[in-house]
């Protein structure tokens, strides 16, 4: 087929292709695919044999979770950088409802709101709730760093502790203990422990988050005749939003009483209502930030951790001859670290915290991988994995390495582009009328200051990691304190 073919879709240079694949027959055929997906064949073993079988990286396939909790499971997947970026533009690509893909969990998750992450740019209350979020952050930016440093040096003591006495410590229930608080505390300016939910805030919002998200995900058990079990227990109902209810309220009525002053924000200045910004506040808080930070930590410190005592030493002696002249950890100190600033933009590239990107096509358009062309009609669910997009071979040397110095120099930092973890190119901004992440600064500015604490207080370290449901499963095995200090 050539463009000429469909004179009302753009044109293109390149050849016009059908999109190979299928989704085998009705019912039978999604759950083949998830089968494969989750037990048979494992999540990336599941993109690279079809792109080996049907040389493409854009062919049709079947999303989890399919029937019968979702009514379609059909996707056109995008696996190469330049494919994936359609899934930026607002004007071809609906971002309504598809935040966790081919389902929409129930609303009842949150109060009954559609909140900001399930809405498309274009539908009005996008606009307000998305410019309510980037200026509560505004507001909030002279806390940052000092709010964070703080928590990270109460993780670090807990750390140093539980090896002297354990000989070991997982990091992941610290870190997560650690994201709720700084959390909470940066919107509502109060320590949980002083509220009535104490310290089980990270309990509370993993139930939440759980139940919710609990058909996208798998324990990964053997042999896989549990994993079927698993699959019939995960995938044949929805949770209903009651096992959670009362966790639920608990969270409301803290963010409720204590993030006042954000709410008094979102009513008198955008206009929305006081009971609908609080529900999009926990979804902000809860869902986006401690969510996102679940993964988003450890999967850092298990790259850093993997890449050696070599990166260690070079990362060190950076970060603290730059402490030192600067006098402080302060943003300005921060960008002269053009090492530290490239390893965490290398651990975004390589294994972003979140992997999928979904967006129902809004009008027929025509896709561009590197070298072929395919038509997509309007309607058609378009789904993007990723780790898959930015580890293109044909954009990055060495992709599935490591390379903590990739973004280093000018010709490294023409890169950036192709890193899309944000929902968004590395080089754009967030904004009310687009979908990029509305703390993606803010990700990249504490992955920075994580790891200037980390080299400022010890010299190197050990970890085992593994991969627990949703996250990167990470347990230290030795701190070696710093033999200099600034």
């Amino acid at each position: 087929m050539s463009s000429s073919s469909s004179s009302s879709l753009p044109s293109t240079k390149l050849p016009v292709k059908p999109i190979p694949g299928d989704y085998g027959p009705h019912f039978f055929g999604p759950i083949r695919d998830r089968l494969a997906y989750f037990y048979n064949e494992g999540r990336d073993k599941f993109f690279a044999n079809r792109i080996q079988k049907y040389q493409s990286t854009v062919f049709k396939t079947n999303m989890p979770p399919g029937p019968p909790i979702a009514s379609c499971s059909y996707v056109i997947c995008l696996l190469d950088a330049i494919s994936f970026s359609v899934l930026f533009d607002a004007s071809k690509v609906e971002k309504r409802d598809v935040l966790d893909g081919t389902f929409l969990p129930s609303l009842a998750y949150t109060g009954g709101h559609r909140v900001c992450a399930y809405l498309d740019p274009s539908e009005p209350k996008h606009t307000s709730l998305k410019s309510f979020f980037l200026s509560t952050l505004a507001a909030r930016h002279h806390k940052f760093i000092p709010f964070f440093q703080i928590d990270l040096s109460e993780l670090f003591n807990e750390l140093e502790a539980q090896i002297s006495t354990k000989k070991e410590a997982y990091f992941n229930t610290l870190s997560d203990t650690m994201s709720f608080n700084y959390v909470f505390r940066l919107f509502c300016n109060k320590n949980p422990s002083e509220t009535k939910i104490g310290s089980q805030g990270p309990k509370l919002v993993d139930k939440w988050l759980l139940f919710q998200l609990a058909p996208l995900g798998s324990l990964g058990l053997s042999p896989k005749i549990l994993g079927y079990f698993e699959d019939i227990l995960l995938r044949t109902f929805s949770f209903p939003f009651f096992l959670v209810k009362s966790d639920y309220k608990k969270l409301y009525d803290v963010f409720y009483e204590f993030g006042s002053s954000v709410l008094d924000e979102a009513q008198n200045e955008f206009g929305i209502e006081r009971d609908e910004a609080c529900h999009n506040l926990i979804f902000l808080a809860g869902f986006n930030a401690y969510g996102g930070m679940k993964v988003l930590f450890p999967g850092l410190i298990k790259w850093v951790a993997l890449a050696g005592q070599t990166l260690h030493q070079r990362l060190a002696d950076e970060i603290r001859a730059v402490i030192k002249a600067e006098g402080g950890v302060t943003l300005s100190a921060l960008n002269k670290m053009v090492l530290a600033k490239s390893v965490v933009y290398e651990y975004l590239r390589i294994d972003p915290p979140v992997p999928f990107q979904y967006g129902k096509a809004k009008v027929d358009l025509v896709v561009e991988s590197h070298d072929v062309a395919f038509e997509i009609k309007k309607g058609e669910m378009i789904f993007g994995y990723q780790p898959f997009a930015t580890k293109d071979p044909k954009i990055f040397v060495n992709p599935e390495e490591f390379v903590a110095d990739r973004f280093v120099g000018e010709e490294g930092e023409k890169l950036l582009k192709y890193v899309y973890w944000s929902n968004e190119r590395e080089t754009e901004d967030s904004t009310a009328d687009n979908k990029a992440c509305a703390g993606k600064n803010l990700v990249v500015l504490l992955c920075r200051v994580l790891l200037v604490e980390l080299f400022l207080r010890y010299d190197t370290f050990q970890v085992e990691a593994g991969t627990f449901m949703f996250a990167p499963s990470v347990t230290f095995k030795s701190l070696t304190k710093a033999s200099s200090s600034t």
